[in-house]
């Protein structure tokens, strides 16, 4: 249906007639004489005065029209189209990604080619992030502190990038899990209560900040924060040596217990990742969060139309300025008045 977005300007439709009618004329001052050359002529202009009439009011018509024309393109006219409903539903979701020097332990396995955990961290993470396509997404690196690197945001190729260009031991050598929810609660603390989420991946212990995990914990869950944990490293494996066999235990710093517990405080889960195709797996689980329900909303596609009354408008004065042009410039043989004027004379 056609909507006006302006419609008040449509008051200003009787303008040129007010100004007209009601404005004072031009005061001549002066004496002025007017020399008529050919006063015989008058009465011969005077047989073409009810052709001049019609002239003078189809020219009126014309100019109206113009101004009608304008006033309509001002009230901005518009074509809305059929409603469309808005997909509202969503998550807060902070990523919150351990940088220790733990995270460069070469024990994980990328294309066939061994690779340190952040790398795989950064393969599996990039497809979690391009399907939360409803989702604000922020991101936390923490290590000997916590750093909030991206804000909620939906745009989630800066969030990716942002990933991308850390490297271990860029906030230190250390684990600070408790400042790290810390500054997840700080952050998600303006949002809807029932949207919150954190993401914490990790491969080692609480060994420092200033907040403990579980103190933590309990101020996440008292602002409704749901936190998922995540545990990196492989297994403990088998290697044998020419003198011996021996077990070598890569995840052997890794606190479940904390990570179990901080988990369970807050409504959410712990998940152990032992390589790629683990973090998948939990990602795959991540993204079955049920949505939030929200009160729907509608959006109407809209379609300018002024384009099309303004268009007229100039076409028509355009037309209007060439045939005065023309009528000017026109030789007196093609004038009616002047042509029988000479005729006569």
């Amino acid at each position: 249906m056609i909507h006006f977005d302006w419609p008040w300007i449509v008051l200003t439709l009787p303008l040129p007639w007010l100004l007209r009618n009601y404005l004072p004329t031009a005061k001549v001052t002066g004496r002025s004489v007017l020399r008529v050359p050919f006063m015989e002529q008058i009465p011969l202009i005077m047989e073409t005065g009810s052709r001049s009439q019609d002239t003078l009011f189809t020219w009126r018509i014309v100019c109206w029209l113009i101004w009608c024309l304008v006033v309509v393109a001002a009230m901005r006219p518009q074509w809305l189209g059929t409603a469309v409903p808005l997909q509202l539903s969503g998550r807060d979701i902070m990523l919150a990604v351990d940088l220790s020097g733990s995270m460069g332990e070469m024990d994980f396995e990328l294309a066939g080619e061994q690779v340190d955990r952040l790398a795989v961290v950064k393969y599996a993470a990039q497809d979690f992030i391009e399907k939360r396509k409803t989702d604000r997404i922020g991101l936390i690196l923490f290590g000997e502190q916590p750093y909030l690197q991206t804000p909620l945001t939906h745009d989630h190729i800066t969030v990716n990038q942002m990933l991308n260009e850390s490297v271990v031991g860029l906030a230190g050598d250390g684990t600070a899990i408790g400042d790290a929810i810390g500054l997840a609660i700080k952050r998600l603390q303006d949002r809807p209560a029932n949207q919150r989420v954190l993401i914490l991946l990790t491969d080692g212990r609480h060994t420092a900040g200033q907040l403990s995990p579980e103190r933590a914990a309990e101020l996440a869950k008292q602002r409704h924060l749901k936190i998922y944990t995540i545990g990196l490293g492989s297994e403990a494996r088998v290697v044998q040596n020419w003198f011996m066999r021996r077990v070598v235990n890569p995840s052997r710093d890794l606190d479940e217990e904390t990570l179990k517990q901080v988990a369970q405080i807050t409504g959410g889960a712990y998940f152990r990742a032992t390589d790629l195709d683990s973090l998948r797996e939990i990602y795959s689980k991540l993204n079955e969060l049920e949505p939030i329900d929200t009160d729907q909303r509608y959006y109407r596609p809209t379609t300018e139309l002024y384009i099309w009354p303004l268009g007229a408008a100039l076409i028509l004065s355009f037309l209007v300025g060439a045939w005065l042009l023309w009528l000017r410039y026109l030789p007196p043989k093609f004038n009616p008045l002047l042509s029988t004027w000479m005729h006569r004379k």
